[in-house]
């Protein structure tokens, strides 16, 4: 199903590193970086509102902006974004605390040029949070980027309307081992991949009440916005696997789908709905959502909170949906468990015993010994890169 994709791997080759210790020494060492250069900022508060133009690396001597001590990492705090990266490549950033800004909390674009998009961007271990705080405004916010890998990253507080980590025209990219976490009575979501975004993979990560839709692959984007322009989906190949959600109103939507897969993640009481397949960008140019998959999950809800497992909308195509070697458990009635209404029946799906979480409250989902699941949820041999 996803495609393979290139990730960026950068050597060790750096060959300056550069301290800076005040907002106007980081905002000329960053302008003065070459290839090679490695920006380590010291403890403390800097002002936001930053963008830099073209900041390019190489593959082999990449630039980075680092935490001089990462145990007590710089705040990048204010400004409409914090820092603001156009048509960047082969840059890293890495333990950085960017807050309280008006826009978004990190932008990297493309300068508006589809055809020659921002590539090789790895973000670690950053925590974004306190973003807008009304409004569609994001934490993360990538548009037009090519390979890139998000890891080990904290957003938390995103405008409500907006999303932790949002995705418009972006490609083969990866988001692993990042925790989001906010609210699950907002409009706006977790993770989104719009705009004709493909082959991401959203692998390990834990979505605590992380918007009404804590994943949702796909959207409803401008036509001009598109990349490429002549894309006729909002997402296509994307992979979510291994992941945790707890809370929001439903952890996964398909919004205009050309193909995806959900697999191995465990679902804890979603607050309306399982999943969602929807179609909100509209016209003739445009498939209708389909081809998704939604297999080995374990997925615990309550019929209090979630009446229909699966909302369908108008103008897609759940026909073309597959559900395979689920693990449901209704809390309130076990012995209803199987009673689902999946718009396509499910092939050995597994239904009415109780998985046996740690602590699922305290969120713990670990399977305790002699748990009934077999193959479905988190995969507890999966390796931690």
């Amino acid at each position: 199903m996803l495609s393979l994709f290139c990730r960026p791997c950068f050597a060790d080759g750096l060959t300056k590193t550069v301290q800076v210790h005040t907002r106007d020494e980081l905002i000329s060492a960053v302008r003065l970086a070459q290839p090679g250069t490695q920006i380590l900022i010291a403890p403390g508060e800097y002002r936001g509102g930053m963008t830099f133009n073209e900041l390019r690396g190489t593959e082999e001597l990449p630039i980075i902006l680092d935490a001089l001590d990462p145990q007590n990492p710089p705040e990048i705090v204010g400004g409409t974004t914090a820092i603001h990266l156009t048509s960047p490549r082969f840059v890293e950033l890495r333990h950085l605390i960017l807050r309280g800004t008006t826009d978004n909390g990190l932008n990297i674009d493309d300068g508006g040029n589809p055809l020659d998009p921002a590539r090789n961007i790895v973000l670690r271990q950053l925590q974004v949070r306190e973003i807008g705080p009304q409004g569609n405004h994001d934490g993360i916010k990538l548009s037009g980027v090519e390979n890139f890998v998000i890891e080990g990253c904290k957003v938390e507080r995103w405008g409500e309307a907006g999303s932790a980590i949002d995705m418009v025209g972006c490609h083969h990219g990866e988001i692993k081992d990042c925790q989001i976490r906010f609210r699950s009575d907002i409009p706006g979501n977790g993770v989104q991949t719009k705009g004709g975004t493909a082959h991401v993979a959203i692998r390990r990560c834990q979505f605590f009440d992380a918007g009404s839709r804590a994943v949702q692959i796909g959207g409803s984007t401008g036509r001009d916005f598109f990349r490429p322009r002549d894309a006729d989906y909002e997402a296509r190949d994307i992979l979510v696997e291994d992941c945790i959600f707890s809370g929001s109103m439903s952890p996964i939507a398909f919004v205009g789908v050309d193909g995806a897969m959900v697999r191995y993640n465990t679902i804890y009481r979603p607050t309306r709905w399982v999943i969602r397949i929807l179609q909100e960008t509209r016209g003739a140019e445009f498939i209708s959502c389909r081809n998704g998959e939604f297999s080995n999950n374990l997925v615990v809800f309550d019929s209090e909170d979630v009446r229909t497992i699966v909302n369908v909308g108008d103008a897609t195509s759940p026909e073309t949906f597959r559900f395979a070697r689920n693990h449901w458990y209704r809390l309130d009635a076990p012995q209803n468990s199987h009673r689902l209404q999946l718009p396509t029946p499910e092939t050995e799906g597994s239904y009415g015993t109780d998985p046996f979480f740690r602590d699922p409250e305290a969120g713990d989902f670990q399977l305790r010994q002699g748990t009934p699941v077999r193959d479905a949820g988190v995969r507890p041999q999966v390796s931690r890169e």
